[in-house]
């Protein structure tokens, strides 16, 4: 049975948990509580010692510790339907959007959020050590947010999705980063009707409710 330890509350076990849902892969979830601090106990740190999720155990017992190595994993194990491109110009496309949508646009919120939360203090990245939070960060980083919107919007112009002709790991990857930003009160609005206009459509996809 592959067992994928999730955080309902967030962003990254979010991306592959709609990755799992819309590949079909079936799978039991153990809830990790990150608030209380569950990731940094002896049990979950043996798992991982990044002290982060997701993590997903396969059946053949590979332990993933990222979203993408469990990208990489679901789209060789489970390739229907595609979720990385089928032809070249396809999978150059996702891999170029997803990844600026991490860097452009989660990493932006993450700053954001990280580095001026009061309960973040000497928190300021995930995992094992301990960093200080910096407020110049957050303030760059709602700078980046915003820009980020605008550069979404400016490239869903006449399109369906984020990077190809079809649903893709670029749009799960934006629907996150999007969806997420509300948390440091960054929403896309009237001066972002492309996105806006993508997003209400995603809404009916049964993965995106998860």
């Amino acid at each position: 049975m592959i067992i994928f330890y999730d955080c309902a509350t967030a962003p990254s076990p979010r991306r592959a948990r709609i990755l799992l849902a819309e590949k079909g892969i079936p799978h039991r979830t153990v809830q990790v509580d990150l608030r209380g601090g569950e990731q940094f106990g002896a049990v979950f740190r043996a798992l991982n010692p990044l002290c982060t999720v997701p993590v997903l155990c396969t059946d053949d017992g590979l332990v993933l510790r990222d979203n993408a190595a469990i990208i990489a994993w679901a789209e060789a194990a489970y390739p229907q339907p595609p979720l990385l491109g089928t032809t070249p110009a396809e999978k150059a496309a996702i891999a170029s959007w997803n990844w600026r949508v991490e860097f452009e646009g989660l990493l932006a919120v993450a700053e954001a959020l990280r580095n001026r939360t009061p309960a973040m203090a000497g928190r300021a990245l995930p995992g094992p050590v301990d960093y200080a939070q910096i407020p110049a960060l957050a303030e760059r980083g709602l700078a980046r947010l915003q820009q980020f919107l605008v550069d979404l919007d400016r490239q869903l112009e006449g399109r369906e999705f984020v990077a190809a002709d079809r649903f893709s790991v670029a749009d799960i990857t934006a629907v996150v980063a999007v969806d997420f930003a509300r948390i440091v009160k960054v929403q896309p609005d009237a001066r972002h009707p492309e996105l806006l206009r993508w997003r209400s459509a995603l809404a009916s996809r049964p993965s995106l409710a998860l």
